[in-house]
Protein backbone atom coordinates (compact mmCIF):
# COMPACT_ATOMS: atom_id res chain seq x y z
CA UNK A 1 0.00 0.00 0.00
CA UNK A 2 0.96 3.72 -0.36
CA UNK A 3 0.80 6.41 1.89
CA UNK A 4 1.91 10.03 2.12
CA UNK A 5 3.23 11.16 5.13
CA UNK A 6 3.35 15.17 5.80
CA UNK A 7 3.74 16.88 9.47
CA UNK A 8 3.87 20.31 11.02
CA UNK A 9 1.51 22.33 8.66
CA UNK A 10 1.43 25.10 11.65
CA UNK A 11 -1.46 26.88 10.39
CA UNK A 12 -1.80 30.34 11.82
CA UNK A 13 1.54 30.49 12.00
CA UNK A 14 3.65 34.32 12.40
CA UNK A 15 6.49 34.85 11.67
CA UNK A 16 8.04 38.28 12.27
CA UNK A 17 4.82 39.53 11.92
CA UNK A 18 3.47 37.95 9.17
CA UNK A 19 0.98 35.67 8.49
CA UNK A 20 1.96 32.63 6.56
CA UNK A 21 -1.93 31.94 5.61
CA UNK A 22 -1.38 32.68 2.14
CA UNK A 23 1.83 30.80 1.30
CA UNK A 24 0.23 27.66 3.30
CA UNK A 25 -2.42 27.65 0.97
CA UNK A 26 -0.62 27.70 -2.13
CA UNK A 27 1.37 24.84 -0.22
CA UNK A 28 -1.85 22.84 0.70
CA UNK A 29 -2.98 23.33 -3.07
CA UNK A 30 0.28 21.30 -4.24
CA UNK A 31 -0.30 18.79 -1.78
CA UNK A 32 -4.18 18.40 -2.91
CA UNK A 33 -2.97 18.18 -6.50
CA UNK A 34 0.04 15.42 -5.43
CA UNK A 35 -2.73 13.36 -3.89
CA UNK A 36 -4.71 13.59 -6.82
CA UNK A 37 -1.91 12.47 -9.29
CA UNK A 38 -0.40 9.66 -6.85
CA UNK A 39 -3.71 7.94 -5.04
CA UNK A 40 -2.59 7.12 -2.53
CA UNK A 41 -4.07 4.92 0.49
CA UNK A 42 -4.26 7.09 2.99
CA UNK A 43 -2.74 10.77 4.16
CA UNK A 44 -0.76 10.55 7.40
CA UNK A 45 -0.38 13.92 9.63
CA UNK A 46 1.86 13.65 11.90
CA UNK A 47 1.10 16.30 14.61
CA UNK A 48 0.98 20.35 14.53
CA UNK A 49 -1.87 20.80 12.37
CA UNK A 50 -2.01 24.35 14.06
CA UNK A 51 0.51 26.74 15.07
CA UNK A 52 -1.34 27.42 17.96
CA UNK A 53 -4.16 25.85 20.99
CA UNK A 54 -6.47 28.36 19.51
CA UNK A 55 -5.84 29.15 15.82
CA UNK A 56 -7.28 32.35 14.22
CA UNK A 57 -10.31 31.84 12.21
CA UNK A 58 -8.42 31.54 8.93
CA UNK A 59 -6.24 29.02 9.67
CA UNK A 60 -9.43 26.51 10.78
CA UNK A 61 -11.41 27.37 7.57
CA UNK A 62 -8.33 26.64 5.40
CA UNK A 63 -7.48 23.47 7.54
CA UNK A 64 -11.32 22.55 7.24
CA UNK A 65 -11.50 22.84 2.96
CA UNK A 66 -7.85 21.19 2.98
CA UNK A 67 -9.01 17.72 4.56
CA UNK A 68 -12.70 18.28 3.28
CA UNK A 69 -11.41 18.29 -0.43
CA UNK A 70 -8.05 15.13 -0.17
CA UNK A 71 -10.97 12.86 2.57
CA UNK A 72 -14.84 13.66 0.78
CA UNK A 73 -13.86 14.77 -2.92
CA UNK A 74 -11.24 12.97 -3.34
CA UNK A 75 -11.99 9.53 -1.05
CA UNK A 76 -8.48 9.08 0.43
CA UNK A 77 -8.68 7.76 4.13
CA UNK A 78 -6.49 10.51 6.33
CA UNK A 79 -4.80 9.54 9.61
CA UNK A 80 -3.57 12.66 11.91
CA UNK A 81 -2.85 13.02 15.14
CA UNK A 82 -2.32 16.04 17.33
CA UNK A 83 1.06 17.29 18.46
CA UNK A 84 2.88 19.68 20.73
CA UNK A 85 0.89 23.56 19.16
CA UNK A 86 -2.23 21.90 19.23
CA UNK A 87 -4.88 21.56 21.23
CA UNK A 88 -5.83 18.14 21.73
CA UNK A 89 -9.48 18.82 23.25
CA UNK A 90 -9.94 21.10 20.16
CA UNK A 91 -8.82 19.43 17.55
CA UNK A 92 -10.48 16.01 19.13
CA UNK A 93 -13.75 17.50 18.08
CA UNK A 94 -15.93 15.25 16.07
CA UNK A 95 -12.99 12.38 15.65
CA UNK A 96 -16.28 9.63 16.69
CA UNK A 97 -17.93 10.32 13.28
CA UNK A 98 -14.93 11.58 11.35
CA UNK A 99 -14.10 7.59 11.41
CA UNK A 100 -17.74 7.30 9.11
CA UNK A 101 -15.54 8.78 6.30
CA UNK A 102 -12.09 7.53 7.16
CA UNK A 103 -10.74 10.18 9.02
CA UNK A 104 -9.02 9.01 12.03
CA UNK A 105 -7.92 11.89 13.90
CA UNK A 106 -6.10 10.97 17.55
CA UNK A 107 -5.97 14.78 19.20
CA UNK A 108 -5.91 13.22 22.73
CA UNK A 109 -4.22 10.51 24.38
CA UNK A 110 -6.49 8.24 26.08
CA UNK A 111 -5.46 4.59 28.13
CA UNK A 112 -6.28 2.78 24.87
CA UNK A 113 -4.05 4.00 21.75
CA UNK A 114 -6.12 3.90 18.68
CA UNK A 115 -4.99 1.82 15.66
CA UNK A 116 -6.48 1.64 12.23
CA UNK A 117 -5.94 -1.25 9.66
CA UNK A 118 -5.61 0.15 6.08
CA UNK A 119 -5.05 -2.31 3.82
CA UNK A 120 -3.47 -4.71 5.99
CA UNK A 121 -0.79 -1.99 7.19
CA UNK A 122 -1.73 -1.07 11.15
CA UNK A 123 -1.29 2.60 11.62
CA UNK A 124 -0.90 3.11 15.72
CA UNK A 125 -2.04 6.79 16.59
CA UNK A 126 0.35 8.63 19.03
CA UNK A 127 -0.38 12.09 19.97
CA UNK A 128 1.89 14.54 21.68
CA UNK A 129 0.72 14.11 25.37
CA UNK A 130 2.98 15.45 28.52
CA UNK A 131 4.58 12.70 30.65
CA UNK A 132 1.90 13.76 33.05
CA UNK A 133 -1.29 13.38 30.88
CA UNK A 134 0.60 9.47 30.12
CA UNK A 135 0.99 8.47 33.54
CA UNK A 136 -2.80 9.78 34.63
CA UNK A 137 -4.36 8.30 31.14
CA UNK A 138 -2.32 4.95 32.24
CA UNK A 139 -2.36 5.42 35.69
CA UNK A 140 1.08 4.37 36.24
CA UNK A 141 2.99 6.61 39.20
CA UNK A 142 6.66 5.32 37.51
CA UNK A 143 6.12 7.65 34.41
CA UNK A 144 8.03 11.13 35.01
CA UNK A 145 9.61 11.87 31.74
CA UNK A 146 9.19 11.96 27.54
CA UNK A 147 11.04 8.77 27.68
CA UNK A 148 9.02 6.35 30.23
CA UNK A 149 6.25 7.93 28.46
CA UNK A 150 6.75 6.64 25.34
CA UNK A 151 7.81 3.57 26.50
CA UNK A 152 4.74 3.27 28.50
CA UNK A 153 2.66 3.96 25.62
CA UNK A 154 4.59 1.45 23.20
CA UNK A 155 4.27 -1.42 25.74
CA UNK A 156 0.67 -0.75 25.93
CA UNK A 157 0.64 -1.04 21.16
CA UNK A 158 2.46 -4.15 21.96
CA UNK A 159 0.28 -6.16 24.20
CA UNK A 160 -2.39 -5.93 20.92
CA UNK A 161 -0.28 -5.53 17.91
CA UNK A 162 -0.41 -8.19 15.12
CA UNK A 163 3.15 -8.77 14.20
CA UNK A 164 2.50 -10.88 11.18
CA UNK A 165 1.74 -7.18 10.00
CA UNK A 166 3.22 -4.40 8.65
CA UNK A 167 3.09 -1.58 11.70
CA UNK A 168 3.65 2.40 11.35
CA UNK A 169 4.03 4.37 14.35
CA UNK A 170 2.30 8.04 14.04
CA UNK A 171 3.98 10.12 16.54
CA UNK A 172 5.08 13.88 17.74
CA UNK A 173 8.42 13.48 19.33
CA UNK A 174 12.14 14.45 19.61
CA UNK A 175 14.37 11.60 18.95
CA UNK A 176 17.45 11.99 20.37
CA UNK A 177 20.03 12.81 17.96
CA UNK A 178 17.27 15.21 15.91
CA UNK A 179 18.90 17.90 14.81
CA UNK A 180 16.70 21.54 15.36
CA UNK A 181 15.58 24.28 14.23
CA UNK A 182 14.65 27.89 15.70
CA UNK A 183 10.98 27.48 14.92
CA UNK A 184 10.25 24.45 16.79
CA UNK A 185 8.91 24.61 20.34
CA UNK A 186 11.22 22.79 23.11
CA UNK A 187 9.53 19.87 24.82
CA UNK A 188 11.09 20.09 28.21
CA UNK A 189 13.99 21.86 29.81
CA UNK A 190 17.54 20.10 29.46
CA UNK A 191 16.99 17.85 27.14
CA UNK A 192 14.40 15.01 29.07
CA UNK A 193 12.06 15.98 26.25
CA UNK A 194 14.34 13.20 24.10
CA UNK A 195 13.02 9.98 23.43
CA UNK A 196 15.44 6.97 22.62
CA UNK A 197 14.98 5.82 18.53
CA UNK A 198 15.04 2.37 20.18
CA UNK A 199 11.57 2.73 21.67
CA UNK A 200 10.18 2.47 18.02
CA UNK A 201 12.34 -0.99 17.06
CA UNK A 202 8.88 -2.75 16.87
CA UNK A 203 7.34 -0.58 13.68
CA UNK A 204 8.44 -1.39 10.29
CA UNK A 205 8.37 2.59 9.66
CA UNK A 206 7.59 5.24 12.36
CA UNK A 207 6.10 8.28 10.65
CA UNK A 208 7.13 11.81 13.04
CA UNK A 209 6.41 14.95 13.10
CA UNK A 210 8.45 18.18 14.84
CA UNK A 211 11.31 18.60 13.84
CA UNK A 212 11.17 20.65 10.75
CA UNK A 213 13.53 19.23 8.96
CA UNK A 214 13.30 16.16 6.54
CA UNK A 215 16.89 14.99 7.48
CA UNK A 216 16.74 15.86 10.91
CA UNK A 217 17.63 12.27 11.81
CA UNK A 218 19.39 9.88 10.22
CA UNK A 219 17.50 6.36 10.54
CA UNK A 220 16.89 2.99 8.01
CA UNK A 221 12.80 3.38 9.42
CA UNK A 222 12.41 6.46 12.34
CA UNK A 223 11.46 9.26 9.36
CA UNK A 224 10.39 12.80 9.76
CA UNK A 225 8.27 14.37 7.52
CA UNK A 226 9.82 18.08 8.30
CA UNK A 227 7.43 21.15 7.60
CA UNK A 228 5.26 21.93 5.44
CA UNK A 229 7.35 25.51 4.49
CA UNK A 230 9.92 27.37 5.95
CA UNK A 231 9.34 29.19 9.46
CA UNK A 232 12.51 31.08 10.20
CA UNK A 233 15.76 31.21 8.81
CA UNK A 234 17.50 28.54 10.47
CA UNK A 235 15.88 26.35 7.95
CA UNK A 236 16.40 28.46 4.75
CA UNK A 237 18.30 25.97 3.35
CA UNK A 238 16.25 23.49 3.98
CA UNK A 239 14.61 21.80 0.94
CA UNK A 240 11.17 20.93 2.20
CA UNK A 241 9.48 18.43 1.09
CA UNK A 242 6.39 15.46 2.01
CA UNK A 243 7.08 11.20 1.42
CA UNK A 244 6.04 9.09 -0.74
CA UNK A 245 6.15 6.12 1.30
CA UNK A 246 5.05 2.67 -0.43
CA UNK A 247 4.99 -0.44 1.93
CA UNK A 248 5.48 -3.76 1.23
CA UNK A 249 3.72 -7.01 2.59
CA UNK A 250 6.20 -7.92 4.45
CA UNK A 251 7.15 -4.31 5.98
CA UNK A 252 9.64 -3.22 4.00
CA UNK A 253 9.40 -0.32 2.46
CA UNK A 254 10.31 2.70 -0.65
CA UNK A 255 10.05 6.24 0.31
CA UNK A 256 10.27 9.20 -2.62
CA UNK A 257 10.26 12.54 -1.34
CA UNK A 258 8.55 15.12 -3.70
CA UNK A 259 9.44 18.92 -3.12
CA UNK A 260 6.64 21.54 -2.96
CA UNK A 261 7.43 24.93 -4.27
CA UNK A 262 6.75 28.16 -1.98
CA UNK A 263 4.96 30.98 -3.06
CA UNK A 264 7.78 33.37 -1.39
CA UNK A 265 10.77 31.71 -0.36
CA UNK A 266 12.74 32.13 3.07
CA UNK A 267 16.07 33.39 2.14
CA UNK A 268 19.26 35.14 3.41
CA UNK A 269 20.71 37.57 1.76
CA UNK A 270 23.83 39.85 2.12
CA UNK A 271 25.85 42.83 1.51
CA UNK A 272 26.90 46.24 0.88
CA UNK A 273 23.71 48.77 1.06
CA UNK A 274 24.55 50.53 -2.48
CA UNK A 275 25.03 46.96 -3.93
CA UNK A 276 21.82 45.58 -2.85
CA UNK A 277 20.04 48.53 -4.30
CA UNK A 278 21.63 47.92 -7.79
CA UNK A 279 19.62 46.91 -10.65
CA UNK A 280 21.93 44.45 -11.85
CA UNK A 281 22.10 42.92 -8.87
CA UNK A 282 18.02 42.87 -7.81
CA UNK A 283 16.91 42.23 -11.09
CA UNK A 284 18.31 38.44 -10.91
CA UNK A 285 16.72 38.33 -7.45
CA UNK A 286 13.08 36.64 -6.82
CA UNK A 287 12.08 40.37 -5.01
CA UNK A 288 9.28 39.32 -2.90
CA UNK A 289 10.79 36.30 -0.91
CA UNK A 290 11.09 36.46 2.53
CA UNK A 291 14.24 37.57 3.54
CA UNK A 292 16.84 38.24 6.12
CA UNK A 293 19.46 40.76 4.81
CA UNK A 294 22.70 41.49 6.72
CA UNK A 295 24.59 44.61 5.49
CA UNK A 296 28.42 44.95 5.44
CA UNK A 297 28.80 48.61 5.54
CA UNK A 298 30.35 50.48 8.19
CA UNK A 299 29.57 53.70 9.57
CA UNK A 300 25.89 54.95 9.98
CA UNK A 301 23.45 54.56 7.29
CA UNK A 302 20.29 56.68 6.49
CA UNK A 303 16.73 54.62 6.74
CA UNK A 304 18.37 51.51 5.16
CA UNK A 305 15.27 49.91 5.75
CA UNK A 306 12.57 51.59 4.03
CA UNK A 307 15.86 52.26 1.21
CA UNK A 308 15.46 48.48 0.97
CA UNK A 309 11.41 47.34 1.27
CA UNK A 310 11.20 49.61 -2.07
CA UNK A 311 12.83 46.97 -4.12
CA UNK A 312 11.98 44.01 -1.24
CA UNK A 313 8.71 43.79 0.46
CA UNK A 314 9.32 41.24 2.07
CA UNK A 315 11.82 41.76 4.30
CA UNK A 316 11.32 40.34 7.71
CA UNK A 317 15.10 41.03 9.31
CA UNK A 318 17.77 43.28 9.07
CA UNK A 319 21.02 43.06 10.90
CA UNK A 320 24.80 44.84 10.57
CA UNK A 321 27.85 42.39 9.92
CA UNK A 322 29.39 44.17 13.17
CA UNK A 323 26.53 43.13 15.30
CA UNK A 324 28.13 38.99 15.37
CA UNK A 325 31.02 40.82 16.84
CA UNK A 326 29.53 43.13 19.71
CA UNK A 327 28.56 39.94 21.88
CA UNK A 328 32.59 39.36 21.68
CA UNK A 329 33.20 42.59 22.97
CA UNK A 330 32.50 45.31 25.76
CA UNK A 331 29.21 47.19 24.66
CA UNK A 332 30.44 50.70 24.27
CA UNK A 333 28.64 51.82 27.15
CA UNK A 334 30.88 50.67 29.23
CA UNK A 335 33.55 52.06 27.29
CA UNK A 336 31.93 56.07 27.45
CA UNK A 337 31.44 55.40 31.19
CA UNK A 338 35.37 54.57 32.12
CA UNK A 339 36.68 58.38 32.72
CA UNK A 340 40.22 57.36 32.57
CA UNK A 341 40.41 56.70 29.18
CA UNK A 342 40.89 59.73 27.03
CA UNK A 343 38.58 61.26 24.39
CA UNK A 344 40.52 59.19 21.39
CA UNK A 345 41.10 56.15 23.31
CA UNK A 346 37.25 55.92 24.14
CA UNK A 347 36.47 57.24 20.87
CA UNK A 348 39.12 54.13 19.18
CA UNK A 349 37.22 51.44 21.55
CA UNK A 350 33.91 53.03 19.90
CA UNK A 351 35.57 52.80 16.11
CA UNK A 352 36.42 49.51 17.09
CA UNK A 353 32.44 48.49 18.28
CA UNK A 354 31.03 49.52 15.15
CA UNK A 355 33.29 48.64 12.18
CA UNK A 356 35.66 46.07 11.41
CA UNK A 357 37.87 48.38 9.42
CA UNK A 358 41.72 49.59 10.97
CA UNK A 359 41.08 52.86 12.52
CA UNK A 360 44.40 54.21 10.50
CA UNK A 361 46.49 57.20 11.06
CA UNK A 362 44.40 59.42 8.95
CA UNK A 363 41.48 58.65 10.68
CA UNK A 364 43.08 59.20 14.28
CA UNK A 365 44.56 62.74 12.65
CA UNK A 366 40.96 63.48 12.07
CA UNK A 367 39.09 62.81 15.45
CA UNK A 368 42.84 64.38 17.42
CA UNK A 369 41.58 67.72 15.19
CA UNK A 370 37.81 67.35 16.13
CA UNK A 371 38.48 66.98 19.68
CA UNK A 372 40.90 70.03 19.79
CA UNK A 373 37.98 71.98 17.82
CA UNK A 374 35.51 71.04 20.70
CA UNK A 375 37.86 71.57 23.44
CA UNK A 376 38.76 75.28 21.62
CA UNK A 377 34.91 75.93 21.17
CA UNK A 378 34.46 74.52 24.35
CA UNK A 379 31.60 71.84 23.66
CA UNK A 380 30.86 69.20 26.11
CA UNK A 381 32.41 71.39 29.18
Amino acid sequence: MKFIHTADWHLGKLVHGVYMTEDQRYMLKQLVKLVEEEQPDCLVIAGDLYDRSVPPVAAVELLNEVLFTINVKLGVPIVAIGGNHDSAERLSFGSSWYQQSNFYLAGKLTDTVESVNIKGVNFHLVPFAEPGLVKYAFNDDRISSHEEAMKAIIEKIDKNMNHNEPNVLVGHAFVLGGETTDSERILSVGGSGCVSASNFDLFNYTALGHLHSPDAISHDKIKYAGSLMKYSFSEAKQQKSVSIVEMNENGTFQLERKSLKPLRDMREIEGYLEELLDEGYYSEQKKDDYLKVTLLDDGALIDPINKLRQIYPNILHLERKRTLQDMKKKTHLNILTDERKSELELFTHFYQEVTTAEFTKEKQNIIVDVIEKMRREGVGQ
